[in-house]
């Protein structure tokens, strides 16, 4: 692989040269590697950082520099944010934000505490996670689980806007973090287990007025789809590309919800990210494609209007949500440079695209237990050109309802699930935190009623055959498509993986391990356990000369919410409680913040 210039490069060379493409103060920042001012690290989602004082030769004497507690007893899901001599950390629900002044040992300068109603903790799927706040010229931006969009003064904690997103009393929640994109926030949404129709959106970054909205599902003018510009694998979708392939009003309740990762590209001026399950679960009660649910998005930041999608899981059978993160890199493929963007879907497959026209480039399993598809048809003449084979057996509708499949990999949770992978320039690979489990699903018949749950279907999560654990971290070629290394690990990764210039990668486990690996070899080079289970993503930055390595500990999400929620049913979360009942042997609730450095010499 020739790698020439790596995202985070290219990124901080477009932001000298082209002034216009964001607001100056945040693309000043985003260029400065002591910082972090989003989840994301980059706008190339690359999760890599440039900081290399820690390094594979002397990562293995790290020690706990200082420690704060949140107050909060669930899912710690995100990271910090680092900003000049500021770190702001956010809580799962309520979603407190704490204001920390590094110079003055982290002493709390203001705390913003939402009034949200508890009564939306409930209509929350998967625990009241929150993954985190952004920075953007100034402010401090929180999407609350309410919907509840808010820009605070960074200084001050002052309310400078807020505006409400969604309602929670029809299934509209939120648990993502947002995209400044020049003049604006994007946010999503969540809802997709209560027949939300779900949507992207677009607030100006000063007053917090709503600029556009794109749906996932519906009619054209509602999902700002050109039927004749907007393209799918290279040609025009088409008139009602989207209505037609559902029943009736079915996509007014269908889902396609938002709730992931956005990335964006300043000099193709596009934002990309993906699309949800489509509702209900139960298939059968849905036929068609239920087009764009379970979709990569690629839109213009100023309109909405979306360039290309590309479906990657067409009438979903097994609610494998495509919202997973777009990594961005530039990569010879064929011996030419090509922008390329990188996803690894729930359904379990790798896919590779060009980033500029939708092209898919590569699909391949990144699990090698994934067996509810044989492959992806890369055929460009077939008619089933860029859609999954799915094998019979493992096909809910086919079996039927109140019937169960078993033995279907990966299970709903995933291949991987929203924890984001890291991409290393340095090495050309990307390192992806998985899910190794498989489940049993039975679909039922569900009728939809506002508010209420819409999912239609009892699913049960187990290791694959013969196995007991239930995760792996993964290195993966993106352009060849295969796995180069692979690193067992008991439980799920729930948390996402940072990159480093020093040649390290980091990530956490369910137990509570913050691990250090190498990152050409997987050499385990590092290991600490935290307080509590990690499910937050780990960050990196530098104050004082020195660098630091901070992560979230408290167990939760999907794969925690046993732990949580105290939940004790094994079919309670999706499956969840049952298919992670051992976690409980190993970790316990928690909410800290663990920040470790080399000791001074």
């Amino acid at each position: 692989m020739n790698l020439d210039l790596g995202p985070h490069l290219l990124l901080v060379a477009l932001a000298s040269t082209s002034p216009a493409i964001a607001n100056d103060d945040l693309m000043k920042h985003l260029a400065n590697p002591a910082e972090q001012v989003l989840q994301t690290v980059d706008y190339a989602n690359t999760r890599y950082s440039k900081l290399d004082q820690i390094n594979a030769g002397n990562v293995k004497n790290l020690q706990v520099a200082w420690t704060f507690s949140t107050g909060v007893l669930r899912g710690h899901e995100g990271s910090p944010l680092v900003v000049g001599n500021m770190m702001y950390v956010h809580t799962p629900f309520p979603n407190i934000v704490y204001a920390l002044d590094l110079d003055h040992e982290a002493k709390i300068v203001w705390k913003y505490e939402p009034k949200q109603d508890p009564s939306v903790i409930p209509v929350m799927c998967c625990d009241t996670v929150n993954r985190g706040l952004a920075y953007s010229d100034n402010a401090i931006i929180l999407h609350q689980a309410d919907t509840t969009v808010v820009s605070l003064d960074a200084k001050t904690g002052k309310v400078n806007w807020s505006v409400v997103n969604g309602d929670p009393k029809k299934g509209e929640t939120n648990t993502a973090t947002v995209l400044p994109v020049k003049d604006k926030i994007i946010v999503g949404i969540s809802g997709g287990e209560f027949g939300v129709q779900c949507h992207v959106t677009a607030y100006d970054a000063k007053t917090g007025k709503k600029v556009w909205r794109g749906y996932s599902i519906g009619p054209d003018d509602q999902m700002l789809v050109d039927p004749e510009k907007t393209t799918y694998l290279g040609k025009p979708v088409g008139k009602d590309s989207s209505t037609k392939t559902w029943e009736g009003d079915q996509w007014k309740t269908g889902g396609g919800c938002t709730w992931g990762w956005f990335s964006y590209d300043p000099k193709l001026d596009l934002m990309y990210y993906g699309s949800g399950n489509p509702s209900t679960w139960n298939p059968k009660q849905r036929p068609g494609d239920n087009r764009w649910s379970m979709t990569i998005w690629a839109r213009n930041p100023d309109t909405g209007v979306a360039k290309w999608v590309y479906q990657m899981t067409p009438h979903d059978e097994w609610d494998y949500d495509g919202i997973n993160e777009m990594i961005l890199t530039d990569q010879k493929v064929g011996g030419k440079e090509t922008p390329l963007l990188t996803h690894f879907d729930r359904n379990g497959f790798g896919y590779t695209l060009n980033r500029a026209t939708g092209e898919l480039l590569v699909a391949e399993k990144f699990d090698p237990v994934v067996n509810w598809a044989s492959k992806v048809d890369m055929d460009r003449a077939s008619p089933g050109y860029g859609r999954p084979i799915v094998a019979e057996r493992y096909s809910p509708e086919r079996t039927g309802e109140d019937e169960t499949t078993t033995g279907i990999c990966p299970g709903a949770i995933g291949a991987k699930n929203q924890q984001p992978a890291a991409f290393s320039p340095g090495t050309g690979l990307f390192y992806v935190p998985t899910n190794h489990i498989c489940m049993s699903y039975e679909p039922f018949h569900v009728t939809y009623t506002t508010g209420v749950p819409y999912v239609g279907a009892t699913v049960g999560l187990q290791p694959p055959p013969g196995e007991s654990r239930t995760g792996a971290f993964v290195a993966w070629d993106g352009v060849a498509g295969r796995i180069a290394w692979s690193l067992p690990e008991p439980f799920s990764i729930w948390s996402g993986a940072l990159a480093t210039a020093g040649g390290v990668v980091f990530y956490g486990t369910l137990e509570g391990y913050l691990k250090a690996v190498d990152a050409t070899t997987g050499e385990e080079l590092y290991k600490f356990k935290t307080p509590s289970g990690i499910v937050g993503n780990v960050m990196t930055y530098r104050h004082g000369g020195r660098q630091y390595v901070a992560v979230l500990s408290g167990v939760g999400g999907w794969a925690g919410i046993g732990l949580a929620a105290g939940l004790t049913d094994p079919a309670d979360g999706a499956g969840a409680v049952g298919g992670y009942a051992a976690l409980s042997d190993y970790t316990a609730l928690g909410g800290q913040l663990t920040v470790f450095a080399l000791p001074v010499r």
